[in-house]
């Protein structure tokens, strides 16, 4: 019999959240209840999930579907193959991170989804695209613990729509550990991560980032944020972002080869005029066009 995947091993149990639904520009439409379970019985893993759709304005009818999602999974650390009905495409682990591509033929959507495990929670975001185009996102977080669920529930209840949004009056540092991986999915150690954030208005915010350790490198950045977008405007990184409730994902291009795409994640965002302390953070870093490495872990805001 086939054992199963590290991967596979790291997400065993039934996962249950609560995750929000935004469209394109990031405006929030509702909820997607879902139970999720990947199993591996007699070398065949098969991943269920089961829920429904509250709300979703102009999006219902898309995502809203007449039965529960299955579908099976070829079972790898290398590439998790999925093998319909309901899903078709391939995702690959690094650590405790996967990035997956594929479609969905009763959403009609082409997916990206990216789910970080820390512990018993998991940091789920889907894109959802039309040919290039995003039509929209789910995100939000995941417990496998049952002791916790109803309290989780009601936070996502209630978290779920919160805006991404940094320290706007005083300045200070996320700051932690990341997990480095090539882009073989191989360990290439440990990188210190700092982004020191000195705000310059309500609206304006100097990123002073310092990687270090496996991987080398400083650059700052002024951040101007309108809404749910925000733009990288110099002097060593020139991007954009566009944030779905607690999670942005900015798109960074750096001044020589290098440039990031990436996904950060205010974990414990609450509704009020502030904002979270504990910001999960996915890099993908590109050479050119190739993927280079992945980096990806946990970073905790101290205040100067």
């Amino acid at each position: 019999m086939t054992e199963p995947s590290e991967w596979q091993r790291r997400i065993e149990g039934e996962w249950v959240g609560r995750p929000s639904l935004f469209d394109a520009t990031g405006t929030w439409q509702g909820y997607e209840d879902i139970r999720r379970s990947s199993v591996h019985e007699d070398g065949v893993t098969t991943y269920y999930m089961d829920g429904g759709l509250e709300g979703g304005g102009p999006m219902a009818g898309r995502f809203r579907l007449g039965a529960p999602f299955a579908f099976g999974v070829v079972d790898s650390d290398a590439s998790r193959i999925y093998t319909g009905p309901d899903f078709y495409g391939t995702g690959q682990p690094y650590g405790t991170f996967v990035d997956a591509h594929y479609y969905g033929p009763g959403w009609q959507v082409d997916l990206n989804t990216w789910n970080q495990v820390i512990g018993d929670t998991q940091v789920y975001s889907s894109m959802l695209y039309q040919g290039p185009a995003v039509v929209g996102c789910f995100n939000g977080l995941y417990t496998r613990d049952p002791a916790r669920t109803a309290d989780w529930l009601a936070a996502e209840t209630r978290n779920g729509p919160v805006p991404y949004i940094l320290p706007t009056k005083t300045g200070g540092a996320f700051a932690g550990a990341c997990e480095l991986f090539g882009a073989d999915q191989k360990p290439a150690g440990t990188v210190e991560v700092r982004v020191e954030l000195e705000p310059l208005d309500l609206l304006r915010t100097r990123r002073r980032v310092t990687w270090s350790g496996a991987l080398e490198r400083e650059y700052a950045a002024d951040v101007r944020r309108d809404g749910c977008r925000s733009f990288y405007e110099g002097p060593d990184a020139w991007g954009n972002a566009q944030a779905f409730g607690r999670a942005d994902y900015p798109s960074v291009h750096f001044a020589d080869v290098w440039k990031l795409k990436g996904r950060e994640f205010m974990l414990d965002a609450t509704p009020g005029m502030g904002s979270g302390t504990e910001l999960a953070v996915v890099y993908e870093l590109f050479e050119g066009g190739t993927l280079a490495a992945v980096m990806h872990g946990v970073l905790t805001w101290s205040s100067s």
